[in-house]
């Protein structure tokens, strides 16, 4: 008797539904969307009100901000009328990464001369626009915040999450 008990409190208990649980705080994905665009925003600030920081407090040289987000200044700026880069030119560049406070990163004998088809292949978005503002022969140092360069990942190396960088690229050739 005992264990007839047992097996219909079990059969009762077994046949009920589970009902789901309930987020203890729902927030809709456009909520959480526009939540993380904000904190973008203010990243994005923080990280230009750096940089400029840098260009005006620290900083001799002679900065201009170009339209996609990033600071240049020409180290070797040549008057004649050569080309820039055009998308799909294959291009010969040389270049370094440092910290805005000038620690080597990467340098020109480690990253070696790149051979790169201009819009075609894989760059960092801050050299993919910067190259094509030189004509050949001429060398720029640049300024890439984050969101131009490695962005929120870093390299998994040397180079951290949200960190600007300072790179100084000298383009041999256009081909």
């Amino acid at each position: 008797m005992r264990i007839s008990i047992l097996l219909l409190l079990l059969l009762v208990i077994g046949c009920t539904k589970n009902e789901a649980r309930r987020p203890v705080n729902p927030k809709s994905s456009t909520t959480i969307f526009s939540e993380t665009l904000d904190e973008a925003r203010k990243l994005r600030l923080l990280e230009d009100k750096s940089i400029l920081n840098y260009i005006n407090n620290k900083s001799t040289r002679n900065y201009m901000q170009s339209e996609s987000g990033f600071w240049y200044s020409y180290d070797t700026k040549l008057e004649s009328d050569y080309r820039t880069p055009q998308p799909g030119d294959t291009i010969r560049f040389s270049y370094n990464l440092k910290t805005l406070k000038d620690s080597l990163l990467y340098g020109k004998a480690e990253l070696g001369i790149v051979d790169y088809i201009v819009d075609k292949q894989d760059q960092i978005t801050g050299i993919q626009r910067g190259v094509k503002l030189m004509k050949e022969g001429e060398t720029m140092t640049f300024i890439f915040p984050s969101y131009t360069a490695y962005g929120s990942t870093g390299d998994g190396k040397k180079i951290g999450i949200y960190q600007s960088l300072k790179s100084t690229i000298t383009l041999l050739n256009i081909k």
